[in-house]
Order: C-alpha cells, then structure tokens, then sequence
C-alpha cells in the first residue's frame, strides 16, 4: 500500500507540473491573429477620420463596435469611444499588440488610430478553459486514484494482512481462533477456505493427540502384558530349577524322576512355551504396526493353490475349534506367511473374546475368492462394528472384560489384506462376529 500512496504523490506532482509548465510556456508565445472583421473596422475607421479630421465626434454617429483611440503624433486623445483611463501610447499599443494605422492628408502623417483588441481573446478563453479542464480532470483522476487505493486497502490489503496474522497464528499452532472474514470483500470464500483449513488441521492436530494417547496407553498396556508371561516363565523356570536341586541334593546316584514328576515337568515346560508364544505375538503385532507406520511393511504376493487355506486354518487352530467348509479348487494370489498371519489374529481374537466353534465358509465370485469366518460368541455392537479394525481399537467393554489386548490383530490383518490387493470387512448380526476375507484370484 505505501508503494500506491507514492505512486499516486508522484502523479499528482508530475501532473501539477505539467499544468504550471503549460501555463508558462503558453503566456506570450502566440502571435497575433487579427481577424478580417477588425482590420476591415480599422480601415473604416481610418478612412472616416481622415475625412473628418476637423470633426472628428461625428464617429461617435457610426455604431462601430469596436473600442478605438485616435491620437495625434505626440500621444495627445484627440477622440476616444472608451472610458478608460489608461494613458496609451503607439508604443504601448504595439507592445499590447493592438492593431493600429496612422492618419494621413496632404501635409503627412497627422495622427494614429487604434482598435483596443489584441485579436487574442478567443485564445485567451480557450487557453484558461484547456487550463482549467486539465486541472479538473486531473483532480477527478487523482481523486478516482485515492478512492481505488482506499477500496484496494479495505478490500484486499486489510483482508490479506489478516490472513498473514492467520498463517502466522497456525504456524505457531493456535487453532482455536477463527479468521474473522468479511464476506463484502472480494476473498471472503477465500478467507472461508482458510478457516476450514485452520478446522481440518485443528481436528487433525486433535486426532494425532487422541493416537499419541492410545500409543501411551498400547506401551503401557504392553508392558503389561509382558510383564504377565515373563512372570509365569520366571516362576515356571524357578519351580524347574527347585525340583532339580531338592532331588540332587537327596541323592548320591544317577539322577532319576518318577512318572509323576515328568508329567509335572512337562507341564511346566508348556506353560513357559506357551507364555513364550504370547510374548512373540505380542512383539509381532507391536513390529508389524511399527513397520506399517513408517511404510516399510512389504508383501512378496505368489500363485497359491487354494487348498493352502484350510493347511493355514489348521495350523492356526489350536484349540480345534474351526469347521471347515467346502473349499473351491482355484489358483489364489496371495503371501502365504501373510495370510498365516490374517487368518491367525482373527482365528486368536475368537478364542479370546468367544471361544466358540468357528465356522470357516467359501464364497467364489468372478475375481475374487471369499472366505467367511464366524464365531457364536456375544459379538461386537452395531455402533463399534466400523471401529473394531481401527488402530488400537479394544471396544468399549474391553476394560470390563479383563481379557489382554492391544487393538493391532484386525487392524494388522485388514492392512495385510490390502497390501494383498484384497479386503477385509466386519459383521455381526447377533450370532457371533464373522469377518469376510476377500482373497484375490490369480
């Protein structure tokens, strides 16, 4: 805006100038331009004076128009139409350019008349009337130049600068004040789409919180977690460790144990294995969240016979839960270690949260193998149904159900499924939670 305000001085002067350098150069450059009209007054006048010399009132009879002074040869009025006082010469006649002749007779030269008109008064008129019309209209200019910088200030100056307090204001992460528009000016949608940025990055901004909140509370969870199993192997392994020193101390000969005490031993031996297991599944689901977050989480997809599904329920299923369904013979394109690791979440999430029989069913479409399964527990609520393969999502009765968790197997199966350029979708319908695989056909 102070570039304008100069800009808009610096017309005026130049423009001032230029007026003052017109009205000099124009003041006493013109010649005279006597009209027809007055020379043919002047010769008139003359010729009448010459021949009345003796009486010169009679002109005062003729009805001439114009002003005029006849003088003798010393400067003397001998006759004069006019009232003003003015003492005028030949000399200062011609300085002031009027048109003059002298009187003759038979002696000579006995006198001079003048016409009081310098033939320059139309020119004198327009001159003024240029003048004043150039200084009008520059004014006008001037003022048109004022009323935009004024209109420029309020509607577009004033509107930036408080979107520059804006940015500045949401770089320095204060999201909680609107920009104050003004739809009246020309950015008001403009200043709009501002503040729904400035909502968008403040709900953003929120979300990552609420995830930093759930990452604190996964860790903590975590450490839960594993505190648990490493506890059950600490003691399985201190119990272990007893039993051999007491029956090494009680004895001198070869070490033996009763059947008793293997089966004892054995027992303990599993519990540490299966602790083991749920700390590696665990950590697994911790690293495989880590790796999807950074994006570095990889699928090598192979052509796989279908029949490699029911190897993977099996393998999955520990408990002997899952019922198989008729399997369509085709060609899938899937990662096997992948796929083990999808149909195992969902497979580990039903003996967790319903520990139910779990029907495994097949659904062929044109491109696409559908695999169906579906346990008989309580379950998810129609409200938490899109939720359940979010990120760290545990349900609203997780903390009432005392069961461990962390909220990554279906997000983690979901996310491999896509990797897989496949899906995966929730449903429950009041018997159970079936999840629906959709397998990619070669």
């Amino acid at each position: 805006m102070k570039s304008y305000i100069r800009i808009t001085v610096l017309t005026a002067v130049i423009f001032i100038a230029g007026i003052i350098l017109f009205t000099v150069l124009t003041a006493g450059s013109v010649t005279q331009d006597t009209s027809r009209k007055t020379i043919t007054a002047l010769n008139d006048i003359a010729r009448t004076a010459e021949a009345e010399r003796s009486e010169l009132d009679t002109l005062s009879n003729m009805g001439y128009d114009s002003s005029f002074v006849i003088l003798d040869m010393t400067d003397n009025v001998l006759y004069s139409n006019t009232d003003a006082e003015e003492k005028l010469t030949v000399e200062k006649a011609v300085q002031k350019r009027y048109p003059y002749r002298y009187l003759k007779d038979e002696s000579g030269v006995w006198g001079c008349v003048i016409i009081l008109d310098d033939g320059l008064d139309g020119y004198r008129t327009l001159r003024l009337r240029f003048i004043a019309g150039m200084s009008i209209g520059g004014m006008l200019i001037l003022l048109g130049m004022i009323g935009f910088g004024i209109y420029l200030d309020r509607n577009v100056i004033t509107p930036f600068k408080k979107m520059q307090d804006f940015a500045g204001k949401v770089a320095e992460g204060r999201l909680d004040e609107p920009l104050a528009m003004d739809r009246d000016n020309l950015f008001g949608a403009f200043s709009e789409s501002f503040d729904i940025m400035r909502e968008e990055l403040s709900t953003s901004k929120q979300r990552e919180l609420e995830l930093q909140k759930k990452e604190r509370e996964l860790v903590a969870s975590l450490s839960h977690d594993l505190k648990t199993p490493v506890t059950g192997i600490q003691l399985a392994a201190e119990l272990l460790q007893m039993r051999f020193s007491v029956k090494a101390e009680n004895t001198d000969s070869d070490i033996a144990f009763g059947k008793d005490e293997i089966e004892s031993m054995n027992e303990g031996v599993d519990g540490i294995l299966q602790k083991a297991e749920q700390i590696n599944s665990l950590v697994s689901d911790l690293f495989a969240s880590t790796l999807d977050d950074l994006g570095e989480f990889k699928v090598n997809c192979h052509d796989e016979d279908s029949g490699v599904l029911a190897e993977l329920v099996k393998s999955c299923d520990d408990k002997h839960h899952a019922f198989m369904g008729e399997l369509p013979a085709v060609i899938i394109n899937i990662d096997r270690k992948r796929m083990a690791q999808v149909i195992g979440n969902i497979i580990s999430n039903s003996y967790k949260y319903a520990d139910t029989a779990i029907n495994v069913d097949f659904t062929l479409s044109e491109d696409y193998l559908e695999m169906c399964i579906r346990d008989h527990g309580k379950g998810v609520p129609s409200d938490e149904i899109e939720l359940i393969t979010n990120k760290f999502y545990r349900g609203k009765g997780w903390a009432e159900s005392g069961t461990d968790g962390n909220g990554l197997g279906l997000y983690i199966a979901k996310m491999l499924m896509k990797k897989m350029n496949g899906g995966l979708s929730a449903e429950s319908s009041g018997d159970g939670l079936a999840i629906t695989l959709v397998i990619p056909l070669s």
